[in-house]
């Protein structure tokens, strides 16, 4: 599919698909990857294609566990974040995130509190004084149920299932969330997500993979550069909310409307750079010209050692921007090296935070009868 937005034209010089287009149709496999304290197996799936790319996912948390890309000279690399064991995944993923499917609310809610039809719902409060990622043990704690897997024409894929009861973590509704992760011989990972309810709700889905082009374990990405094509964001108060504003990212670090050293600006006294330590802003997309449904350009990120390139398409209106500002070296990676801030990113496409609270930004509310569906790309290639 052609998704490249027209202002992206001119920066596509250079960079060439991973391998001959007469790839034969990507494959899926599965392997058992433990159980889960409760005794629940988990079994991770992984996606290839002939062009040496492949995607690995698990039944636990929906989570993302390895991405293997190869660089200009087709030497492969894993170029996510993550835990070589579930028993890792267990203990630390809940405040990390790695790889995750997040749900019911990605991003924070103010105070935990937001009102549907004149009626106040409380959620737990897991990021003081605000709820993060839905709350405790969210759905990317979850054990998730494989619906279908397939290959054909458009790729290989598997589709899987939560089904949240009503008032899990305080969410009204039981929501019946369906999560397809596709890889095709283009070297794009489609992420599809779709949600239904049985009572008025509010919804924000994202995945939190952490990025490093270079290869997991190889150290900051500084040197990585990022684009992002978003021409404003919504500034947020030091306790990370949203004042409700938008504002121009023109004259600020947060301009990376062009390719930009990740470092480049990272120790910026802006005062938005300094409530979060780093970058963990939410940028309002530039939508113009997207066509209803198809998802957009959002972001590109480039690594110049390997040549990397990762391209990102959404149809969310929010793109969050995180330099893993949280790593502070005491949890070590699938490779054996301590991970710590800047040793990835994440680019969280979703809907804005604290949006049930903000009549002025886009709704997440989700009735009856409606279906929730967006849809987010990562497209490899090399330059």
């Amino acid at each position: 599919m052609t998704m490249f937005h027209r202002n992206t034209v001119a920066l596509c010089a250079g960079f060439v698909a991973l391998a001959s287009s007469n790839a034969h149709a990507a494959t899926i496999t599965s392997a058992p990857f433990g159980a889960t304290q409760q005794g629940q197996p988990v079994v991770q799936y992984t996606l290839s294609n002939a062009r040496g790319v492949s995607v690995s996912c698990m039944t636990y948390g929906g989570i993302v566990t390895r991405i293997d890309v190869p660089d200009r000279r087709g030497r492969r690399a894993d170029v996510v974040l993550g835990f070589a064991s579930l028993t890792d995944y267990e203990r630390y993923n809940g405040n990390i995130h790695f790889g995750s499917l997040i749900g019911r609310y990605a991003n924070r809610i103010a105070q935990g509190r937001f009102t549907i039809d004149g009626h106040t719902y409380q959620l737990p409060i897991n990021d003081p004084p605000n709820t993060l990622h839905g709350g405790p043990h969210g759905f990317d704690e979850k054990v998730w149920t494989v619906v279908r897997t397939f290959q054909n024409a458009a790729g290989a894929g598997v589709q899987l299932r939560y089904v949240s009861p009503d008032n899990e973590n305080g969410f009204p509704g039981a929501l019946t969330v369906d999560v397809t992760y596709t890889l095709t011989d283009d070297n794009e990972v489609r992420i599809d997500y779709r949600a239904k309810t049985d009572k008025p709700t509010v919804v924000n889905l994202t995945n939190h993979s952490y990025f490093n082009l270079a290869g997991e374990g190889s150290g900051s990405v500084e040197d990585q550069l990022i684009m992002i094509a978003a021409s404003s964001y919504t500034p947020m108060r030091a306790d990370s909310i949203p004042t409700g504003e938008t504002a121009s990212v023109e004259g600020t670090p947060l301009d990376l409307r062009a390719l930009t050293p990740i470092g480049a600006r990272l120790r910026s006294s802006f005062p938005q750079l300094r409530y979060a330590r780093g970058y963990d802003q939410n940028y309002k997309l530039n939508k113009s010209g997207q066509r209803d449904g198809e998802p957009s350009f959002a972001a590109r990120a480039y690594d110049p050692s390997s040549g990397r390139v990762l391209d990102v398409y959404t149809t969310q209106p929010g793109l969050q921007f995180y330099t893993a500002n949280g790593l502070d070296g005491s949890v070590t990676g699938a490779s054996g090296s301590a991970y710590r801030q800047t040793d990835g990113f994440a680019l969280e496409a979703e809907h804005f935070p604290d949006s049930p609270n903000r009549p002025s930004f886009p709704s997440t509310e989700l009735r009856p009868g409606d279906e929730y569906h967006e849809i987010t790309v990562w497209k490899f290639s090399v330059r």
